[in-house]
């Protein structure tokens, strides 16, 4: 009765993280569809990358039931050599500051570091996990070498984490201190924008962001005055900025995922981004899968949210669909599990008491 009831009660906590999930999501799409019809936008890319999140975490849902090792392993092989094509496939200018030729090569590579500790986190046999470790080094190598101090960076900062995380007995201590880092990052973010620091600390600041990005995310405040509620709709910030119009090779973006979404979708868009990602944080935290793997795909969900609060990270489409199935494999339900409470939180010892009769 208790295990029946025990997993009941997961089940039941797993559906409205589903839920919830669907919810965000969807109000995600309806909210940019609603603000390009008032100001004449285009939200074509929200909406792309909406569906492509939704399809990377309900691949990842199914793979990781299907295959826990091998699916976070071809997915961190795959992620590699779409960081190794980059350069060469995607359209626009390359930029090469902070963040390498672009950041949608650094978050690649972080997401795929993260996929080959999942993967190692999963596996059983001491010689395929240190294996996969090795895998997850070697492409913090890779990192280096293609000039992606960034990816390098924050893709040892997920190994690292990787490891410690057996340490860490209350997974929700972790998902909390990741939930504030991201928080740092974008308030920092948004005070350099308003010129809210220090002097010292804002030169030293835009001496590694460059002057260009930070009059960009001026400009994203700017246009946020104009009506903070709606913005000024998806795809008109490249209309609007002051910025933009004079650099000699534009590609319509702020580089930074918050100030993009107040600007272009108001107050409620950026609601809705830092929704969507609490609701990752507290799939995770909902997870069957074990504290370790968890973590690690935090780490690296994470580390993502950093890089898009610096660049245009989420305006392509594989990356979105790679944070996505990363979140879909660290929360699935490998059908190869045993009994059902076994599905249960293993480090939370409060579960036991409530499962108690």
């Amino acid at each position: 009765m208790t295990s029946t009831a025990g997993a009941t009660s997961a089940n039941e906590r797993r559906n409205v993280s589903d839920a919830a999930g669907v919810i965000v999501l969807g109000a995600c799409a309806v909210w940019s569809l609603i603000t390009a019809a008032v100001h004449d936008g285009r939200p074509e890319g929200v909406l792309l990358a909406v569906l492509a999140m939704a399809a990377g975490y309900a691949s990842g849902r199914i793979l990781g039931a299907v295959a826990p090792v091998a699916a976070p392993c071809a997915g961190a092989l795959v992620g590699l050599g779409l960081a190794l094509t980059e350069r060469y496939t995607t359209p626009g200018p390359q930029i090469t500051a902070p963040l390498g030729h672009t950041g949608a090569l650094a978050a690649l590579l972080t997401l795929s570091i993260a996929a080959a500790c999942c993967a190692a986190r999963a596996a059983r046999p001491p010689a395929l996990r240190l294996a996969l470790r090795l895998l997850a080094v070697g492409i913090t190598v890779t990192a280096a070498v293609l000039g992606s101090a960034a990816g390098c960076a924050l893709g040892a900062g997920v190994l690292l984490c990787s490891l410690a995380a057996d340490r860490v007995r209350l997974r929700g201590l972790g998902l909390g201190a990741f939930a504030l880092t991201a928080a740092l990052v974008t308030s920092t973010t948004w005070a350099v924008a308003e010129d809210a620091l220090p002097d010292g600390l804002t030169a030293s600041l835009e001496g590694q962001l460059t002057e260009h990005r930070v009059l960009l995310w001026q400009d994203a405040l700017h246009l946020v005055g104009r009506n903070p509620a709606l913005g000024v709709g998806p795809g008109r910030y490249g209309e609007l900025s002051p910025t933009i119009a004079l650099a000699p090779l534009p590609d319509g973006k702020p580089h930074s995922a918050v100030l993009q979404q107040v600007a272009e979708q108001g107050m409620v868009g950026a609601l809705l981004l830092a929704l969507l990602f609490c609701w990752v944080l507290y799939s995770l935290w909902r997870s069957p899968q074990s504290t370790a793997i968890v973590l690690t795909a935090g780490a690296g969900l994470t580390a993502l949210a950093v890089i898009a609060s610096v660049g245009n990270t989420l305006s392509f489409t594989t990356v979105t669909a790679g944070a996505g199935l990363l979140a879909g494999l660290a929360t699935a339900r490998p059908l190869a599990d045993g009994c059902p409470e076994q599905v249960l939180r293993e480090d939370d010892h409060l579960w036991e008491h409530r499962l108690e009769p």
